[in-house]
């Protein structure tokens, strides 16, 4: 290593920051455009998912656990591990006389119905047919073809992450009243943040919007991240939406280059619900080439629930955001 690296490598992260107070920033109303947003999304929504649905973290569903239940577009699904750790998923609704599979026991990697004992082992049985499922490591998906109605793929197209065993994750979970696109949006407006999460971010400048063009849809943002209400981090990252119900914020240069936050919305109701319902699954996926980062590695089980509560803080202002567009979208009022 260079002496150029090594100080590049070991420049202390964090910046005592100076700048004006939460009303004293430049207003964003002018730059965070509704037109703009609203193509972003348009473009996101076109894009296909293969009938993919991002249904919980891979560490939800363990070997020799129980089974795991979720609801997709008002369908009931059934998730669990063979004793290999291999992952079934499947309709939620027995077969027989329609128990809840989630309420069952699995019993040496097999399900098997607490009401009359139907057992399933993943493969097709007594009317009960699975699921196509996939692990990345990270996230648990479920494909299904009779929601989503488009050209189903063999596997959902995962982002690119930092390097297994290089990196800490933790997956954070909520559950709003609105609608998928709704959460997409509020992450492709990028130019609230340092407004409405202001004990979050600080000093957020949109440096580069999309223009429409399919190889440079992303917005390039520049902010930095409060660790203490002066000392912050600060780093420049990329927002980009690669499938219709996924938004992706990935750290380009500064402290923890490469890490990922990938946004995935669930619907939990079928389409066009009177009264919907849409699950919020982050994954939080950090790196760090410092050495000290081996270390929280190691302390990922301390970690990782305080990652999720500061996510939890963020998704409770955002979901609000978003509920509150699905209203004034559901009456007609919504001015973008």
């Amino acid at each position: 290593m260079t002496d150029h690296e090594h100080r590049a490598r070991w420049t202390p992260p964090l910046r005592r920051r100076r700048g004006p107070g939460w009303a004293s920033q430049t207003p964003t109303w002018q730059a965070a455009r509704p037109a703009l947003i609203s193509a972003a999304l348009e473009r996101a929504s076109a894009r296909p998912s293969g009938n993919w649905y991002v249904v919980g973290a891979s560490r939800d569903v363990r070997a020799g656990g129980g089974p795991y239940g979720r609801t997709v577009g008002g369908v009931e699904v059934v998730l669990w591990r063979s004793d290999m750790g291999e992952p079934h998923a499947g309709p939620g609704v027995c077969p027989h006389l329609g128990a809840p599979l989630r309420d069952s026991r699995v019993v040496c990697g097999t399900l098997v119905c607490h009401w009359h004992g139907l057992a399933l082992d993943g493969r097709p049985y007594a009317g009960w047919k699975p699921y196509p499922v996939h692990d990345d490591g990270v996230l648990l998906w479920v494909r299904l073809d009779a929601v989503g109605g488009e050209l189903p793929t063999e596997r959902p197209d995962v982002v690119d992450r930092p390097a297994p065993g290089t990196a800490l994750e933790a997956v954070f979970m909520a559950v709003g009243r609105c609608e998928p696109q709704d959460v997409v949006a509020n992450r492709l407006d990028p130019w609230h943040g340092s407004w409405f999460h202001p004990y979050s971010f600080a000093d957020l400048t949109v440096k580069r919007a999309p223009t429409g063009d399919e190889d440079d849809d992303a917005f390039v943002v520049d902010v930095s991240f409060r660790v203490t209400p002066r000392l912050v981090v600060p780093v420049r990252a990329e927002f980009t939406a690669p499938g219709p119900r996924t938004v992706l914020m990935r750290i380009t240069e500064g402290e923890g280059a490469s890490s990922v936050v990938e946004t995935h919305a669930t619907p939990l109701t079928a389409a066009h619900a009177a009264r919907p319902r849409t699950a919020v699954v982050e994954a939080v996926v950090a790196a760090s080439d410092r050495r000290g980062f081996a270390l929280a590695r190691a302390a990922a089980p301390v970690l990782r629930p305080l990652m999720r509560r500061t996510a939890g803080r963020l998704w409770r202002d955002d979901l609000a955001y978003a509920e509150r567009r699905w209203s004034l979208r559901s009456a007609g009022r919504f001015p973008g």
